[in-house]
């Protein structure tokens, strides 16, 4: 399957000093996008990346940036939101062993090569919804959830139970 904004970069076109790539997508590739991440849209999205090789592996580094409208996870409202987030992506050779390795807490974001290119454009896709709130909530969502009945965090939790008991125990 291609990526709805696939913007690939040849392995035979990245050398050893950083080339500088920059991407942004189209109205249709940002509605494709909107769709696959259930997003209301995408109003804009761009990466710039330093791209360069070294003797292991393909390394890009740099910023994706977008404005996007997001749906509150409560009352279904729109929700602007924007993005702009470093990135550092460490692109490598499936590894033959089929073995796991394990990465430190610093390492880069690491993403096997597959076939002659590797793909920045859905590097940046991947990066924008990564930084967005999953369960983002709009000024009205508390007021929504209380005329529910739905109870805060707080007053569910195991220590509103204790309260509650210590409520009662001090009233003797």
């Amino acid at each position: 399957m291609t990526p709805e904004f696939s913007r690939p970069e040849r392995l035979d076109t990245i050398g050893g000093e950083a080339r500088t790539v920059s991407i942004t997508a189209d109205a249709e590739e940002r509605r494709r996008l909107a769709g696959r991440f259930g997003l209301l849209s995408i109003e804009r999205l761009d990466a710039t990346f330093a791209v360069r090789r070294d003797a292991a592996a393909i390394h890009a580094e740099g910023r994706v940036t977008a404005d996007v409208t997001q749906a509150c996870s409560v009352t279904g409202d729109p929700l602007p939101a924007s993005v702009d987030e470093a990135v550092a992506l460490r692109f490598v050779q499936p590894s033959e062993s089929g073995e796991e390795v394990e990465l430190g807490e610093d390492a880069l974001d690491t993403i096997e090569i597959e076939g002659g290119a590797i793909d920045l454009g859905e590097a940046a896709a991947e990066t924008l919804v990564l930084a967005l709130d999953p369960f983002p909530r709009g000024p009205r969502a508390a007021e929504f959830l209380r005329e529910a009945g739905v109870v805060s965090e707080d007053q569910a939790g195991p220590f509103s139970a204790l309260a509650a008991l210590k409520g009662k125990l001090g009233k003797r």
